[in-house]
C-alpha cells in the first residue's frame, strides 16, 4: 500500500517527476544500501508482519530514494510511509548547507519522486523540510520502524534519534546509517552517546548501519541468531556491549532478497522458436533393370529356324 504525495513545505511541480529518466532496475537507483543491509531490513521488517505487529514506517534522509523504495514494499494496509528530506530546499544553517554542498549538491525532489514512482504507485508522505519537524508532522508511537540517515552534524543526529524514539512504538526498530564512517564522527557519538543517556539498545550492527530499539531487544536477538546460525553467505559474531549481546555481521557476498520491481523493466526477450527439422529425403528409387532389347527379327529367328542355323546366325550378327 502506498501513500498521497504531500509536503510540509514546498510542493513538487505536477509533471516534473515524468521529465527524467526513469530506472529499470533497483540496480540503476543512486544510493549506499549494501544487500548485506537490503538483508537486515527484511529480515526485521518481515518478522514484524508475522507477528502481526502493525505501525507506520518512517525514513529520515532519502537521497534518491533507494532504501525509500525498499520499505515501501513492506507497507502494509492501512499503514503510513513518511519520508523527510530536504531535497533542493536552503539547510537552515550554515554548516548543514555547507555539507548539503559537498554531499547532495545534485540531490532533487523531482528525482527522488520519479524513482519512487518507478517501482510503486504512488509517493509516501514527503515532508519537504529540516527533520526537526517530523514530530509535528508524525504521531507519537506510531511507528514500527525508522531509518534515520538525513545529517552528519551531531547536533542534527542528536535531536533525530530524540525524535526517533518518540515516535517509535516501545518495541519497534531505529536503524542508524554512518555510525561508523570515518567522515561521520558526529553520527558515531550521537549514536553511541544514546545508549546509556537514552537507554537505545543496539541489537546488531554491518559495516554502514546499527540497529536497535527502546524495548526488551532479547527476542529479537535470539530469533537473529537463530537464523543467521543457517546463512552460509554472511559471517557473524557476537560482543557484550553495555551489559547486553550484540551482534556483528560482515557479508560483503550477502545474498539480498530479491529486489522491488520497476515497472519500466524490459520485457525478456522471447526464446527463439526452435526450427522446424527438415523433412527426410525421399529414398531415391531403385534403378530397374531395363528389359533386353531385342529386334523382330531376332526373335522370329531364335522362335523358328533350327537351333543350328540359330548359332549361326548369332556368331554372324557378332
Amino acid at each position: 500500500m502506498s501513500q498521497t504525495s504531500t509536503s510540509a513545505d514546498t510542493p513538487t511541480e505536477g509533471t516534473a517527476a515524468e521529465e527524467l529518466p526513469r530506472p529499470e532496475r533497483f540496480a540503476d537507483v543512486k544510493g549506499w544500501f549494501w544487500p548485506v543491509d537490503q538483508m537486515v531490513f527484511d529480515w526485521f521488517l518481515t518478522r514484524q508482519r508475522e507477528a502481526g505487529r502493525h505501525g507506520d514506517l518512517l525514513e529520515l534522509g532519502a537521497y534518491m530514494g533507494k532504501s525509500a523504495i525498499f520499505l515501501g514494499t513492506y507497507l502494509g494496509e492501512g499503514e503510513k510511509f513518511t519520508v523527510c528530506d530536504l531535497f533542493d530546499s536552503p539547510a537552515p544553517d550554515d554548516p548543514n548547507s555547507a555539507e548539503m554542498g559537498r554531499s547532495y549538491s545534485t540531490l532533487t525532489r523531482r528525482a527522488f519522486e520519479a524513482n519512487y514512482l518507478s517501482f510503486h504507485d504512488e509517493l509516501p508522505t514527503v515532508v519537504q523540510a529540516p527533520t526537526s519537524v517530523i514530530t509535528t508532522e508524525v504521531a507519537p508511537d506510531s511507528c514500527r520502524f525508522v531509518h534515520v540517515d538525513a545529517s552528519h552534524l551531531y547536533e542534527h543526529v542528536h535531536g533525530d534519534i530524540a525524535a526517533a524514539r518518540e515516535l517509535l512504538h516501545p518495541d519497534g526498530i531505529v536503524a542508524f546509517d554512518d555510525f561508523r564512517a570515518e567522515h561521520c564522527p558526529g553520527v558515531s557519538a550521537a549514536v553511541w552517546g544514546a545508549v546509556p543517556t537514552t537507554g537505545l539498545k543496539p541489537i546488531v550492527i554491518t559495516g554502514s548501519k546499527l540497529y536497535g530499539t527502546w524495548g526488551d531487544p532479547a527476542p529479537m536477538t535470539e530469533a537473529l541468531l537463530e537464523w543467521l546460525a543457517t546463512r552460509t553467505d554472511v559471517w557473524h559474531g557476537v560482543e557484550e556491549v553495555a551489559g547486553l549481546p550484540l551482534i556483528r555481521i560482515k557479508g560483503p557476498k550477502a545474498a539480498a532478497p530479491a529486489p522491488p520491481v520497476s515497472r519500466h523493466e524490459p520485457l525478456p526477450e522471447p526464446e527463439p522458436a526452435p526450427e522446424p527439422a527438415p523433412e527426410p529425403a525421399a529414398p531415391a528409387p531403385s534403378p530397374a533393370t531395363p528389359p533386353a532389347v531385342r529386334s523382330l527379327p531376332r526373335r522370329l529367328a531364335r522362335d523358328l529356324l533350327p537351333p543350328i542355323l540359330t548359332r549361326a546366325l548369332r556368331r554372324t550378327f557378332r
